[in-house]
C-alpha cells in the first residue's frame, strides 16, 4: 500500500474508532461489539508501530479515555485511572515480557512473578473513603476527570459504606496482617480503591426476560446495563439492577509490596475480590491460566473478555512507569474475538454438490474465535446486495455457530471510492455451463449433473460419516477415481476391486484392501442414513429420519405420491416438492436400483423409542459427559421419546451441560433454557 493510501486508511480507522469510542463510553449506545472495536484499535496500533511517522497527537492510541458525560458533577482523580494495552496471542504476550526484561525487570519477575486477574466486562470506578466512610464514588471518565456518581454506587450491596474495622489484629491471616500494619492510615485518613461494576449473566437474562414480556427492546449486553445504570439520575433505578462490584487495585500507598496484597487487604476491609484471580510464578503459568479461562469462561456467572496480567512486585511496577496511555508493567490479554475486522480482497464462487453457487469473500487473514480466517461465506447474491458488500470493503467477520466464518457487515464509512460491486457469473466457473436461478429462490445453480465439482462433492456426501460412512474414501481419492474413469457415480464404488485400486497413486496392497473392507462393511445401511446419503435438496439428517419413520421401508417411499410427502408432519411444500421430484426422476430410480444390484441392503426403519417420558421435549447435549458419550446421550433421549437438536434456540427445552460446555451454555442462558446435568437427564429418563 503506497503512503497516500496508507494515510487515508489510517484516517478512516481513526474516524471510526473515535466515533465508536464516543458512542460506547459517553453515549452508552454502541453499534458494534467490543471485539470489533478491539480489532479496529489493534489494527491502528500495529500500523502506527510499523509507520511511526504517521502517529498524530489526535490518534485514539494517544489518548487515555473518553470524555465524561455532562449530566453529572465532575471530580478530578488524585492519580490518573490509566488504560491497559492489549495483546491477542501468546507471541504478543512474550514480546511484552521481553520488553520488560530489556527494561531491567527480569530478575524481579523471575523472583516474584505475575498476578493474573479476570478482566471484567463492566464499568471502572473509583471509591474514596475518608475516616473509613465512603465519601466519593466516580467513573473513570477520561482518566483524569470522572463523573461523581456516589449515590448510585451506594446502592450496590458489595460496596461497603464503611470499611471493616473488626479484623483480628492477632490473626496470622495475610489480609489481617496487612490491615493491622496500615490500620491508622486507612481508618483515619483518605483511602481509595478502584474496581469494576458489573451485572451477572443471570440478572442480565432476568432483565431481558422482563423486557420481552413488556414488548420492549432487549439490552445488548451486561456491560451496557452496568454503565447505563451507574449513570441514572435516579438512584432508585440503579438499585433495581442488582449490580455487583469487584476491587482490582488499591490506589493509595499503604506499605504494600505485592499487587496480590492489594486484593488481600481489600478483602479484609470488606470488599468483594474475584476469587478466580491467581498469582503465577512465570509466563508459562500465566499461559496455563489463560488457556484454562479461555476454555471455561462460559461457566462463569459474569462476562469476561480477557485477563489482566500484572507485574507482582509493586516497586518494580512503579519503576517501569507509564508509556502513552498505559502502565508498562500491566497488559490485558484479550480472549480470541468472536468478531473481528478484515478487508475483502476478492469475491470468488464455489460450486456445491447440488450445483449451488456460493460467493466467498477472500480476505486479509484475521484471527476470529482463536483461528486464522482468510475466507468467509457471503451466502448468496441477495445477501451481498442486502449487506452492500463490495470488493475492497473493510468488513466485520464472525464465526457463525463458532465454526463457519461469515461476513456480517461492511464498514461503509471506510470506503475510499474504488470498491467494486460483485456480479454473479453467467456461467459455471468449473464446467462453463449456463448458470440458472429458479423462480422464487435466492440461490444460483449449475444445472449440469456432470459438472466435475458437483460429482466429487456429491460422492463425498454419499460416503460421509452420517451416510454410508466409508472410512478412507476422502476427497483426493474420490477425485482420483473419477479422473481415472473407475467410477462415474457413487454406485460404482461398490464394484471396485483390488486390481482397480493398486495401480493408483497412494494405494499399496494393504491400503487397497482396507478401503474395500470399509466399502463392504457399509453395504448394510439403515433407511434414514440411506435417504440422507442420496443428497436430496433440503433433506438433512432430521428430515431423512422423519421420512424413514413415516414410510418405514424403501418400497413405500418409491411408491408414494407427491401428496403423501406434502402430508408429512413438519415438512413444508418446498421440501416435499424436492423429495417428490427426486423420487419421480427415472435417473434417480435407476441409481437406487444399481445400488441394490450391487448388494446394498437397506434396512427397514426401526423405531428407537422405548418410552414416552420425554415426549414433546427438545434437548441439546454439550460438553464432556461423565458416564457416556454424547451419542449415547442422544440415543437415550430419542429412546425416551425426546428430540435431539444440534444448536440451542428459543424452542430448546433442555440443555444437558457437561464439562467444558462452551458457547451453547451461554446461548441457553440467553434464551432462558432449562440447564441440566447428566445426572438430571438420567433422572428424567
Amino acid at each position: 500500500m503506497d503512503k497516500n493510501k496508507l494515510k487515508n486508511h489510517l484516517e478512516k480507522l481513526k474516524e471510526q474508532i473515535n466515533e465508536h469510542r464516543y458512542r460506547y463510553f459517553v453515549l452508552d449506545d454502541p453499534i458494534i461489539s467490543d471485539s470489533v472495536y478491539d480489532s479496529l484499535f489493534h489494527e491502528l496500533t500495529k500500523l502506527e508501530e510499523a509507520h511511526p511517522y504517521l502517529i498524530t497527537p489526535d490518534s485514539p492510541t494517544q489518548r487515555v479515555g473518553a470524555e465524561p458525560a455532562k449530566r453529572f458533577n465532575k471530580v478530578k482523580h488524585q492519580s490518573r485511572m490509566l488504560s491497559i494495552n492489549d495483546v491477542f496471542n501468546f507471541d504478543e504476550l512474550e514480546k511484552w515480557q521481553e520488553r520488560l526484561i530489556k527494561l531491567g525487570a527480569g530478575d524481579v519477575i523471575e523472583n516474584k512473578g505475575y498476578f493474573c486477574e479476570l478482566k471484567m466486562d463492566g464499568l471502572a470506578v473509583s471509591l474514596v473513603y475518608e475516616n473509613a466512610v465512603l465519601k466519593d464514588g466516580a467513573t473513570r471518565g477520561d482518566g483524569s476527570t470522572g463523573e461523581l456518581v456516589t449515590s448510585n454506587l451506594k446502592t450496590i450491596s458489595s460496596i461497603p459504606l464503611k470499611l471493616n474495622n473488626n479484623f483480628d489484629l492477632n490473626s496470622n491471616d495475610d489480609g489481617h496482617i496487612l490491615c493491622s500494619r496500615a490500620k491508622d492510615k486507612i481508618m483515619n485518613g483518605r483511602f481509595e480503591v478502584r474496581g469494576e461494576v458489573f451485572l451477572s449473566k443471570s440478572d442480565f437474562n432476568k432483565l431481558n426476560s422482563e423486557r420481552r414480556q413488556q414488548g420492549l427492546t432487549e439490552y445488548a449486553n451486561p456491560r451496557n446495563i452496568a454503565a447505563g445504570s451507574i449513570r441514572q439520575l435516579d438512584p432508585k433505578i440503579t438499585a433495581e439492577r442488582d449490580l455487583d462490584f469487584f476491587v482490582y487495585s488499591v490506589a493509595d500507598k499503604v506499605g504494600l509490596e505485592l499487587h496480590s496484597q492489594e486484593h488481600q487487604l481489600a478483602k479484609c476491609l470488606g470488599f468483594r475480590v474475584n476469587a478466580n484471580n491467581k498469582h503465577c510464578k512465570d509466563i508459562d503459568e500465566v499461559k496455563e491460566y489463560l488457556r484454562y479461562w479461555h476454555k471455561n469462561k462460559e461457566n462463569l456467572p459474569y462476562q469476561t473478555d480477557g485477563v489482566v496480567v500484572v507485574v507482582e512486585d509493586k516497586k518494580e511496577f512503579d519503576r517501569l512507569g507509564v508509556v502513552g496511555k498505559a502502565p508498562r508493567g500491566m497488559i490485558a490479554y484479550k480472549f480470541p474475538a468472536e468478531e473481528a475486522t478484515s478487508r475483502v480482497l476478492d469475491i470468488v464462487v464455489q460450486v456445491g454438490r447440488t450445483g449451488k453457487l456460493t460467493p466467498v469473500a477472500v480476505m486479509n487473514p484475521t484471527i476470529v474465535a482463536g483461528s486464522t480466517v482468510s475466507r468467509a461465506t457471503l451466502h448468496n447474491l441477495d445477501e451481498i446486495k442486502r449487506k452492500d458488500i463490495r470488493i475492497g470493503d473493510s468488513v466485520i467477520v464472525r464465526k457463525a455457530g463458532d465454526v463457519i466464518p461469515e461476513v456480517v457487515a461492511a464498514i461503509k464509512e471506510m470506503r475510499v471510492g474504488n470498491e467494486i460491486e460483485f456480479m454473479m457469473p453467467d456461467t459455471c466457473p468449473i464446467c462453463g455451463g449456463k448458470v440458472i436461478k429458479r423462480e422464487g429462490e435466492v440461490d444460483h445453480y449449475c444445472p449440469d449433473l456432470n459438472c466435475s465439482v458437483r460429482q466429487e462433492r456429491g460422492i463425498g456426501h454419499f460416503v460421509s460419516k452420517n451416510a454410508f460412512n466409508i472410512e478412507g474414501l476422502g476427497p483426493k481419492i474420490i477425485e482420483q477415481l473419477l479422473n481415472s474413469g473407475l467410477i462415474k457415480d457413487a454406485s460404482d464404488i461398490f464394484a471396485l476391486t483390488e486390481g482397480d485400486l493398486q495401480p493408483l497413486e497412494r494405494f499399496a496392497e494393504k491400503s487397497a484392501k482396507n478401503l474395500l473392507d470399509a466399502v463392504e462393511q457399509s453395504k448394510k445401511i439403515s433407511l434414514e442414513r440411506f435417504i440422507y446419503a442420496l443428497g436430496i435438496r433440503h433433506v438433512g439428517n432430521e428430515t431423512a429420519t422423519d421420512i424413514a419413520a413415516q414410510f418405514g421401508n424403501l418400497d413405500a417411499i418409491l411408491n408414494a405420491g407427491r401428496g403423501e410427502f406434502e402430508a408429512m408432519y413438519g415438512v413444508g411444500k418446498k421440501v416435499a416438492d424436492s423429495i417428490a421430484d427426486y423420487f419421480s426422476d427415472q435417473k434417480n430410480i435407476n441409481f437406487i436400483k444399481g445400488l441394490k444390484d450391487r448388494g446394498i441392503n437397506i434396512l427397514p426403519y426401526h423405531s428407537p423409542i422405548k418410552s414416552q417420558k420425554l415426549e414433546g421435549k427438545t434437548f441439546v447435549v454439550t460438553g464432556k459427559l461423565e458416564s457416556m458419550t454424547r451419542d449415547d446421550a442422544h440415543k437415550k433421549i430419542v429412546q425416551s421419546g425426546g428430540k435431539v437438536a444440534s444448536s440451542v434456540t428459543s424452542k430448546t427445552d433442555y440443555l444437558v451441560a457437561g464439562e467444558d460446555a462452551g458457547s451453547k451454555l451461554l446461548k441457553a442462558q440467553k434464551f432462558g433454557t432449562t440447564i441440566i446435568t447428566e445426572r438430571d437427564l438420567l433422572k428424567l429418563i
